[in-house]
């Protein structure tokens, strides 16, 4: 697919902010670039916490995980939370092969050892282990929302990326401000993309977003609003949940392509780009879908 780069495009913006989630639902790390891979921003959800019989855990039922602050290395992942060591970890190490289960997929994994399960089970007091997500393992997202195209994707939620925008941030935090509540920042929204430039909820409104890496064009291709459960409730900084984000949001972010589910940020899939490099400042286009 050829995207001209003097095309009219309808927006055009940058990339604000990228994110990557190495563990599912612990915190995330901010990068300045990062390699798209099919599945999403490289390690992306590459590890995920389940309990004795494999399934997986999440801020909804465990809010303290927010605390937990993994930072990438060369070859180790580094875990910190507070009133615990450091829990150093090989990137490319695993143990025993199991298998987990993420929603209604059950798929092949890797277990990280009793150290890693020691760790997360004293700090988030419950009997846990920590699953490394096996890259033969081939979990594909919803061939309903993505139209029949294959599109894997690791332990997230459904899809490889998640898209949002400053000024869909912008104008929920007026809308707190008007009721009298502090605003909050994009991280508790757990979005890999961060578009700049564009006006508020573009990313429900784009048939492609193109990225200009720099060695040829990135196509994502949101596919599916992003509903939103009681995590954008949680502070990420205390891991303490009080409910005006949602309250918030459902006064204006009801949304009919999901059955009135209150939504914000778009799932998307990789159309072209994989392997190439995102990095904050990337010019983005886009063209609005008309369906």
């Amino acid at each position: 697919m050829t995207w001209d780069t003097e095309a009219d495009f309808d927006v055009q913006g940058t990339v604000a902010r990228l994110f990557v989630h190495p563990i599912k639902s612990c915190a995330a790390v901010e990068v300045q670039e990062a390699v798209l891979t099919d599945t999403g921003l490289d390690l992306d959800r590459a590890w995920m916490v389940v309990d004795p019989e494999g399934v997986f855990v999440s801020q909804r039922e465990l809010p303290r995980m927010a605390l937990i602050r993994p930072q990438l290395k060369t070859f180790e992942m580094v875990l910190r939370a507070p009133g615990m060591l450091a829990l150093h970890l090989a990137i490319d190490g695993v143990e025993a092969p199991c298998t987990a289960r993420v929603w209604k997929d059950t798929v092949k994994a890797y277990d990280m050892g009793n150290l890693a399960a020691q760790w997360f089970s004293d700090f988030l007091g419950r009997p846990l282990r920590l699953v490394r997500f096996d890259p033969e393992q081939r979990r594909l997202s919803s061939l309903q929302w993505t139209s029949g195209l294959e599109a894997p994707n690791q332990f997230s939620d459904g899809f490889p990326v998640l898209v949002c925008s400053e000024a869909s941030v912008d104008e929920l935090n007026q809308r707190l401000g008007q009721a009298g509540h502090a605003p909050v920042g994009v991280e508790r929204f757990r979005a890999n993309v961060v578009l700049a430039g564009v006006e508020s909820f573009d990313e429900d409104r784009l048939e492609d977003i193109v990225i200009r890496a720099d060695d040829g064009a990135v196509v994502l291709r949101p596919v599916k609003p992003c509903t939103r459960c009681p995590i954008p409730d949680i502070d990420p900084a205390t891991a303490v949940s009080s409910p005006e984000v949602g309250d918030t949001l459902r006064t204006f972010r009801r949304d009919d392509r999901v059955g009135g589910g209150i939504t914000f940020g778009m799932n998307a899939i990789v159309i072209e780009g994989a392997e190439r490099v995102l990095r904050v400042g990337q010019v983005v286009q886009g063209r609005y879908r008309f369906d």
